[in-house]
């Protein structure tokens, strides 16, 4: 078993916290994006895009020191969803991030802490269940980088670190190549949606484009505009199936490693996982949409609701995919800047029902990228678990390892 020596974290790194930005700054548009606690994509772990924000950009005065560079590790000084505090993410690009007074910059001493291995470290439940119990006790907790630096940790060699630190990395870099492969899918599917869909160049008959081959079309009152002939349009909401009642997870639910996905909008959509199977929803596919975001998504795996404003969509209509519908449903258009579609809005939308043989050919060309998505979504699941389940072992040095 490794040797481990017991430090306080701030004797070896360093926290530095973030600029106070005045919100007068805030703007819908610019070359800085101001870092806020979306950026953490809690409880799976590392950095993501802030979508439930449309101010993310900041175009004041800032100091060179704040802009931050790829690879830089970042940790929250704010929790505003329990057990946040801890959580680590890494800049993904040069130049572009602000660091805000909410997120902490952590500076590994090189020397002693190898950058991989404090990147794990901060967020192991040793510190995280520190940080949590000296952060403030108000309805939203604070730390700080003083009392992050007050953390007793067991250090390991510097040479046991780097592997240790190679082997998450390996973990984390596939779950993110996995990631990548889902949106090449997932841009894929809506090329030829555009294509088949907004175009109309479907292949007709002789396997030629539709439209632009001479093909019929007709003005249709409910969308405004002209769609082939024989198609037709409904209101979203006289296509829809009820979904099983279900009751909402609990916070302790919210376990990294189980085996369903907790599906919450308000919570940019997986917000953490579940063993209860009497939660669980096991539907072939459906939509899932929250009431106060513009952002559908589309399920084909088993997962639990999680939260009560979480609407569950499944169309009920023969010659209307539920993957066809979440696409329409992503091409709705906001009427204005900020605007929410509310599930009540939604339902009044229309949308095209294709012909059978349209929709039976679109769905054989998304069957095998929907496929995917299931697979990806089980093999991120299963390779959450096993870097949580390595993480607290590999940093107390009780795992041999040979890299």
């Amino acid at each position: 078993m490794e040797v481990l020596n017991k430090v306080k974290l701030g004797e070896i790194l360093d926290v530095v916290r973030g600029a106070s930005l005045s919100g007068e700054y805030y703007s819908t548009e610019g070359d800085l994006v101001r870092l806020t606690l979306g950026n953490f994509n809690y409880p799976c772990g590392g950095f993501k895009e802030n979508t439930s924000k449309a101010d993310i950009y900041f175009t004041g005065p800032i100091r060179k020191e704040f802009i931050l560079n790829k690879g830089d590790i970042i940790t929250p000084l704010t929790e505003q969803v329990a057990g946040l505090l801890g959580e680590t993410a890494r800049i993904p690009e040069s130049g572009k991030y602000i660091q805000s007074g909410d997120v902490g910059k952590v500076v590994p001493n090189e020397e002693k802490l190898d950058d991989s291995f404090a990147y794990y470290l901060l967020s192991s439940p040793s510190v995280k269940l520190q940080l949590g119990a000296a952060a403030q006790q108000t309805k939203i907790r604070h730390t700080s980088p003083d009392k992050i630096k007050d953390c007793i940790v067991w250090l390991p060699s510097l040479d046991y670190q780097k592997k240790a630190g190679f082997i998450l990395n390996r973990i984390n870099a596939t779950i993110s190549n996995n990631n990548a492969i889902s949106s090449t899918l997932e841009s894929l599917a809506k090329t030829i949606y555009d294509y088949w869909f907004l175009q109309f160049e479907f292949p007709n008959e002789e396997g030629k484009p539709y439209k632009s081959s001479g093909g019929k079309m007709v003005w249709n009152e409910e969308l405004k505009r002209e769609i082939p002939e024989g198609w037709e349009a409904k209101a979203i909401g006289t296509l829809l199936s009820k979904v099983p009642k279900t009751v909402s997870v609990l916070r302790d639910d919210y376990t990294k490693g189980n085996r369903y996905p907790i599906v919450d909008q308000s919570k940019d959509y997986i917000c953490g996982y579940t063993n209860d199977e009497t939660k669980v929803l096991h539907l072939e596919s459906c939509i899932v949409f929250g009431d106060h975001t513009n952002i559908a998504k589309f399920v084909n795996f088993p997962f639990a609701r999680g939260a009560d404003g979480t609407q569950i969509i499944i169309s009920n209509e023969r010659n209307l995919d539920n993957y066809l519908l979440y696409m329409q449903i992503q091409s709705l258009p906001v009427i204005e800047q900020g605007y929410s579609r509310h599930y009540k809005f939604l339902k009044e939308q229309f949308v095209f029902i294709p012909s059978k043989e349209v929709n039976e050919t679109f769905c054989e060309i998304t069957k095998y990228i929907t496929s995917e998505f299931r697979n990806i979504t089980e093999s991120n699941n299963k390779l959450v678990s096993l870097r949580d389940f390595l993480l607290p072992m590999l940093m107390n040095g009780q795992v041999k390892v040979n890299v």
